[in-house]
């Protein structure tokens, strides 16, 4: 398909405007003037309507098609959801609107929402409260992170590391950085994929002010000696962090509260069916224990004596403000709607439904691939192509391949414990049909590795771009402007 640039002609346009009528005001310095026009297209409307359009119908998204995107949760997004985020009372909402105004309330109900959000939130998570502030996952990791500092401090604590597993998301040592702390790796047990309590115990010092935890973990394995690794951590005064991520697995059956996790972060994007992908939006709500309260982003909602609803600054000990105003709001009133929707039941079947659809999948798949943990999995599960890689055909050829067969890839390559892994999440809104079509590719694609590997090289043959060399675009960048036409 051409770009935009190629289908330009010389003096079309789709808009007429007539001379102005009317004496100019500001005069623009003629220094800050353009002396030439701008480098843009010049076409009709018709042309630019029909042009994105067909870039849109190129896009594939959960409306689309399967994508078991591991670690990802893509699910889909119910359109009831998207209909609450559009009402008027809450769409024409402005943050600046004063909450209270000649007796009016203004934004009791955009207030009430993130109150009962909360509320939910903390419930579900087994937490004394909740900031809805942070716009994604690694913003809540982030803000988990200064929350965790900031309590160290207050405590005259000079801690300095933080413990990371090996198999934690990726941003989990940066966030821990950026936090000012040092990051040390712990080992995942080769024979259960969880984390090796035995090198926690011999790693954890005076020094480690946290340990970083996602459970269950990227290899889909929950981790049955949490409330071990919890104990360890606090005889130590070192606080546990839990990334939630993963927490469509375990809705309604295990609180991270309940066994003593002093700090969570929650995708509501994930877990709770807001849209999500292509850099936003998000949004990554940190849930904390009653000591770390106090340290919370700035502002609160607070609920008054009369049951109405104000925002909270007078917070001395918090850690300020960590994003605009009061988070991604409409994300979070999108995920409001869903657990309202949904009720504790239907939570509980989300999880329930998730973690069979993985465990079908994965016993469909096992023999076809390389299974490196081999045991019942919650949400995802991850094969290895080391087989199929003997023959030449690599992780990255089997996800080309399955584009073609008009399925979006899993994860490649992650967690980096697992050579040549392939960490597949289908969620719980897909039918028995949809993951059957998915299973009879991969073992398609696995016969074809066999027998006709040099096709799976080649794969994608059916997309507008094939196999474009990443390295050499990554590295050798043309940002080059095209020349106006004409």
């Amino acid at each position: 398909m051409a770009v935009i640039f190629d289908k330009s002609v010389p003096g079309r346009h789709g808009v007429s405007l007539p001379a102005c009528d009317v004496p100019e005001g500001l005069e623009i310095p003629a220094a800050l003037l353009r002396q030439s026009d701008a480098a843009l297209p010049e076409l009709s409307e018709l042309d630019v309507v029909r042009h994105f359009t067909e870039l849109s119908r190129r896009n594939f998204g959960v409306d689309t098609g399967f994508y078991p995107l591991g670690s990802c949760t893509m699910k889909y997004n119910p359109k009831a959801l998207e209909a609450v985020a559009a009402l008027e009372g809450f769409s024409d909402l402005h943050p600046f609107l004063p909450q209270l105004r000649h007796g009016g309330m203004l934004t009791q109900g955009a207030l009430q929402v993130l109150y009962e959000l909360e509320k939910a939130l903390c419930e579900i998570g087994g937490m004394e409260a909740f900031t809805l502030h942070p716009m994604a996952g690694a913003h809540g990791e982030l803000t988990g992170m200064m929350l965790i500092a900031a309590y160290h401090r207050h405590k005259g604590n000079r801690k300095t590391e933080v413990l990371i597993p090996d198999e934690a998301h990726g941003t989990n040592p940066s966030s821990a950085a950026i936090a000012g702390y040092t990051v040390r790796p712990m080992p995942t047990n080769t024979r259960t994929g969880m984390l090796d309590v035995v090198a926690l115990e011999s790693m954890l010092s005076d020094n480690t002010a946290a340990i970083m935890l996602t459970n269950p973990n990227t290899l889909g394995i929950f981790n049955r000696d949490i409330e071990r690794v919890v104990e360890i951590a606090h005889a130590r005064d070192a606080l546990v962090y839990y990334d939630g991520a993963n927490l469509n697995a375990i809705l309604g059956k295990f609180r991270p509260g309940d066994v003593g996790i002093d700090v969570m972060h929650i995708n509501l994007h994930k877990t709770f069916a807001t849209p999500h992908g292509g850099g936003g939006p998000g949004a990554g709500p940190v849930g904390v224990r009653a000591n770390l309260e106090p340290f919370l982003p700035v502002s609160r909602v607070v609920k008054r004596a009369d049951n109405t609803f104000s925002l909270d600054y007078n917070r001395p000990l918090s850690i300020g403000y960590v994003s605009p105003f009061y988070g991604n709001f409409s994300i979070c009133l999108r995920a409001y709607a869903y657990i309202v929707l949904l009720g504790a039941q239907g939570l509980i079947e989300v999880g329930e439904n998730a973690v069979l659809n993985a465990n079908y999948a994965m016993h469909a798949l096992k023999d076809a691939f390389e299974l490196p943990y081999d045991t019942v999995c919650m949400h995802e599960f991850v094969l290895s192509a080391r087989r199929q890689a003997e023959r030449g055909v690599h992780a990255v050829d089997i996800a080309k391949a399955l584009i073609d067969r008009g399925f979006h890839p899993p994860t490649v390559y992650f967690p980096l414990i697992v050579k040549e892994a392939l960490m597949i999440e289908p969620t719980e809104t897909e039918s028995k049909e949809t993951l059957d079509a998915f299973i009879a590719a991969m073992r398609a694609i696995a016969e074809q590795a066999e027998h006709d590997p040099d096709v799976l090289r080649q794969a994608p043959r059916t997309t507008p771009v094939n196999r474009p060399d990443e390295t050499r675009a990554a590295k050798a960048k043309d940002f080059r402007f095209p020349e106006k036409a004409g």
